[in-house]
């Protein structure tokens, strides 16, 4: 069946991240809170803030446990309400802006590394007519620091539509994330294929959704509903990959 529409994962996929880059990240997120706060008459210590964050990931890990997603205001306000309940309510909108900035930034700072068959896999699939999304959860950075980060890579001009789950509310492996994707570039899940690299997110929330599925592993060990379509082991092969599909 003929291919129109190509939803392209983000972590794992694009790019890489070792388990590390959330503590790096955090040192410099927490580096930058603390001057900003005790500017504004707020001072709050680097343990307090430390506990604070950790306290933070157990909040968003419940959220996230339900498919759901918040924004990353609320992210910055569950690290203030950690250190002391009343304090989000205090914090003037330009200083919770800054925060938030502080927040978002670090992966800007210290970037992860791309695949370096993206560019050119992109490339090809846009040459050949296919419309290009993108769907990805977020950790602790914002979409909109993410569509810079494409940018910077050069990426961000091949996809129609970028769906971040911060921004819409809603978290892979739920169909809905890819549906609303979908719907945003006039996609079928007939004739729409997605790229990713887990097998629960990506594999069986877009086999869920409607939609065929090529998996970027080494191995495919899984069955059922986590099994993909086609693997491949990086996107320079995806191209072929999805003349494979079409045949």
């Amino acid at each position: 069946m003929k291919v129109k529409t190509i939803t392209i994962d983000l972590w794992g996929t694009l790019l890489f991240d070792g388990p590390a880059s959330d503590n790096r990240y955090k040192k410099r997120r927490l580096a930058d809170f603390e001057p900003l706060l005790a500017a504004a008459g707020m001072p709050v210590s680097a343990a307090a803030l430390d506990r604070a964050y950790d306290e933070s990931g157990s909040y968003l890990s419940r959220i996230w446990a339900t498919h759901r997603d918040v924004p990353v205001d609320d992210h910055v306000r569950a690290i203030l309400a950690a250190v002391d309940p009343g304090l989000p309510r205090r914090v003037p909108p330009a200083m919770m802006t800054a925060l938030v900035d502080a927040y978002a930034r670090p992966i800007l700072i210290v970037p992860p590394a791309v695949d370096d068959g993206a560019l050119a896999a992109l490339e090809t699939l846009n040459g050949g007519g296919y419309t290009l999304a993108l769907v990805s959860n977020i950790m602790r950075t914002p979409g909109a620091t993410l569509r810079r980060l494409l940018e910077r890579f050069r990426l961000l001009g091949y996809f129609k539509h970028t769906t971040f789950s911060d921004e819409v509310g809603i978290r892979k492996p739920a169909p809905e994330i890819f549906q609303l994707t979908l719907r945003a570039v006039a996609g079928e899940p007939g004739t729409a294929v997605h790229v990713g690299d887990d097998a629960i997110l990506d594999v069986q929330g877009a086999r869920a959704a409607g939609m065929r599925v090529i998996q970027v592993t080494s191995s495919v060990r899984a069955l059922g509903a986590q099994r993909p379509d086609l693997a491949i082991s990086r996107l320079a092969e995806l191209p072929e990959a999805i003349e494979q599909l079409e045949s």
